[in-house]
This record gives structure tokens, sequence and C-alpha cells, in this order.
């Protein structure tokens, strides 16, 4: 099993500063310079260089299975269909909650119900999401705040009753103009739902039943709903994901109805306290990432990471041969990626780095260190000092890194990595300055 490591992730596991930094002492005598990948290196910084070694890197990506994917700071929904990596299916299961308890709706023959509306508030998408074919479902299973729950998740449905009202294909637009009666809020989808629904929820909470009482008692009675898209087969390159907020106060499931001529509304809420969690499917098959997670030799032309899906994979046998009494002053690494500006799959601002403890373990521990992305150079720069001044004083083993997007459990972004034989010009390329006392 394998640990989720995006650096927003609240379950994260974070190798202490004291663990990478305790490996620095000042000793005062006879130095010598050295210096690994000598071109990115001002020579004026250099006292005198007894040394210049080229890294042999390793690069693989494999597949991880594991992604805990519950109240995380994003619900995504949508699909798209990559030509390098395959298919991307992204939906979500939630709780909704009370906005009051044991509500009293008066005489049900008087009320006319104009709608029920699932409305989540956009926070970004990714790809072009454009028209989707969008299906609500109540779940027949519970949800459970305190449970832990994997992106291969599912929960069943309680019915093959698909909820949406008319038609269920909905532009993703981040950018529309969201109007709710006389008010213009952020941006929302805003999914109608069937009215029957609504009238069922109002005749139980009339009922005094006690299942309207309080949250507990309610998501007992009322599970939940399941949010998908259907979309199909998808032409390459077509499609996207959209990301919502389902914390914030606007996001909820409405009535809207009227009795005796007045306008009334009745929320059942989507907070922080409401359980809820992303599903996703990929699928890689018959593409070059299925082969390049299938060993660790094929990465070497490509290699490859993708948000719920692979991992990439960096090894440096060459930092073993660092004198043990070195001290780091500098480590940079540099890994180009294939991507055209403007393209519609971008590889995202930053990447998360993260290790192993020991050879042939699965759990990862994040290391002092973010990937920033240039678009002028097409590439993530990683700051590793730290890191390889650990192991060279042996307070880490030299297992090699784990790269990923930072939203690795929480987005749909992938990243394209060129290998060490890549045909591109730019490759990946390890660069370290050290003092030998």
């Amino acid at each position: 099993m394998i640990n989720n490591q995006t650096a927003l992730w609240r379950k994260g596991l974070v190798l202490s500063a004291t663990f990478l930094f305790s490996v620095f002492l000042i000793v005062s005598c006879k130095k010598k310079e050295n210096l690994l990948g000598q071109n990115t290196i001002d020579q004026n910084e250099l006292l005198g260089s007894s040394g210049i070694d080229t890294f042999s890197l390793q690069t693989f990506s494999y597949f991880d299975d594991s992604v805990i994917s519950d109240n995380a700071p994003f619900t995504l929904l949508g699909s798209y269909n990559d030509p390098v990596f395959g298919t991307y299916n992204a939906e979500f299961y939630t709780q909704v909650l009370l906005s009051g308890s044991s509500p009293d709706f008066g005489n049900l023959d008087s009320v006319i119900i104009d709608s029920m509306v699932l409305g989540i508030e956009y926070i970004g998408s990714y790809g072009t999401p454009g028209f989707q074919n969008v299906e609500v479902y109540e779940i027949g299973e519970e949800l459970f705040i305190d449970s832990t729950y994997y992106s291969f998740q599912s929960k069943i449905d309680a019915n093959l009753s698909n909820l949406v009202l008319g038609s269920n294909n909905f532009e993703f637009n981040t950018q529309n103009i969201t109007v709710v009666g006389n008010d213009t809020i952020d941006s929302q989808l805003r999914i109608p739902l069937d009215t029957i629904l609504a009238r069922t929820l109002m005749t139980e909470a009339n009922a005094a039943t006690g299942t309207f009482v309080d949250d507990a008692a309610f998501t007992t009675y009322f599970k939940g709903l399941h949010v998908k898209t259907n979309n199909g087969v998808q032409a390459l390159g077509t499609g996207g994901v959209a990301y919502f907020n389902l914390t914030d106060p606007l996001s909820k499931l409405t009535i809207y109805y009227r009795q005796f001529g007045e306008s009334k509304t009745f929320d059942f809420l989507i907070s922080s306290n409401a359980a809820d969690f992303n599903h996703v499917d990929i699928d890689n098959s018959l593409t070059n990432v299925e082969t390049v997670m299938n060993d660790t030799v094929s990465g070497q032309v490509e290699f490859y990471t993708q948000s719920f899906g692979s991992r990439a994979v960096v090894k440096f046998a060459g930092i073993n041969n660092i004198p043990a009494t070195a001290v780091i002053h500098k480590a940079t690494l540099e890994l180009p990626v294939s991507y055209q500006t403007a393209g519609k799959l971008s590889p995202g601002l930053n990447i998360s780095v993260a290790t192993t403890l020991e050879e042939g373990a699965t759990d990862l521990f994040g290391v002092n260190a973010i990937g920033n992305y240039s678009d002028f150079s097409k590439s993530f720069t990683v700051d590793l000092r730290a890191y390889v001044q650990a192991i060279v004083s042996g307070n880490l083993t030299n297992t090699g890194l784990v790269f990923s997007p930072v939203l690795h459990s929480t987005s749909a972004e992938r990243i394209i990595f060129n290998g060490p034989n890549s045909t591109n010009k730019k490759k990946p390329k390890l660069s370290i300055l050290y003092t030998e006392f």
C-alpha cells in the first residue's frame, strides 16, 4: 500500500527537518572543491576543482493503486481521452446534511415544489471539460466521516434511477455567471434533480419518525449522492475534468417551493462535516505509459506521472560515490518535460518529491523539496541539497526519488518527462557542488 504524498493532503507523511538536516558539521581542516555537473555552476564560486562526475540516471514509472481520496481539497468530476495516457474518469460520492433539525413543512397539500437543485462551486478545471453528460444517483450504502476511502472504491447506488431532471448534458464552465434568485454568486454547476425526491424528503420530515432529528439520523436514512459523468467514447485529445469546492457554504442541495403563494427554500448542506470521496478510473491499456510501468527499462526514453495513477521514479547511483566527509553546497535536479505552451493538458506548476526509507519499501515519505515548473525552460527544477547531504552523511538510504503532481490525490494532472535517452535536446540532469573536508 502506498501512502498519498500531496502537499495539501492531511494524511501525508513528511520526513522531519531534523532528520534531513542533522548531517551538517563544520570542521576546520584542509579542504578541496569537487564539481559534479559543472555547466550549471558559476566558476567564480570555486576555489579549485578536483573532480567532475556525470551522473547516470535510471528513470521509470509505476502505478499507485492505493491513493486516499476522502475529504480532499477538491472534488473532481469529468473525463478525458489522453492520446498518451489513455482515458481518465473522475466521479464523487458525498453526504448531504441538514441545515436545520426536525423541519416542519406544514400541510404538504399546500406545497408546490418548483425545483430541487444540486449546486456545486467551481474551483478550477483541467483539460477542456466542455459539455459532458452528468448523472446523479442516491447512494445505497452509508458513508462515515472518520473512515478512509481510496480512489478505487465505490458505493452501491440505491437504485438505477438517474435523479437528473431533463437533459443531462451540461457545459462545465468555470467562468460562467451564476445567478440564484436576485443574487450573482461564484460560478457553479447547477444540476436540477427530480422533484419527486424533494417531496419524498419533505414527507419523511413531516412524519416525525426521527430521521430528521440530527445529521447522524438523517445520513442513515438518506445516505448521500453519487455524481458521475457518462460520456461514452470520447475522441482522442478531448474532454477534461472540473474541480469543485464542496465545503463552500454555497455548495448545497436546495428545495425551492411555494406555500400559500410564498416562496421558500430548504437547504441540505455539503460541508467539512460531510463525508465525501473521489472515485477515479484510469485506463492506460495499450499505451506507452503501460509499457513503461511494466518494467524499469522502458522509461529511459520517456517516463510519466499522473494524478491518482502513475508515479515517476529517478534513481542516481553516483551519489554514493561522494565522500562521506563532503558538505553539499548545491544539488539541483532538472527534469525536462514534453509539452507545448498552451497545450490542453499542462504539466501543472509543481511536483511533489518523496522517497522510501529502504530499497523495496512502498511507503513514501516527503523530502524537504518541491519541483517548480518553468514554461520558459519546459522543465521542473528541484533543490536536492538537503536530500543529497542526508545520503552522503549516512542518514538516508539512496533509494531514489518519486515524483508526482503536487495535487496527486485531488487533481487530474499528468506529466511526460524526458528520459536520459530521449531524442529531445533536453534530458534530465543532476548537478552537485560540494566541499570535502
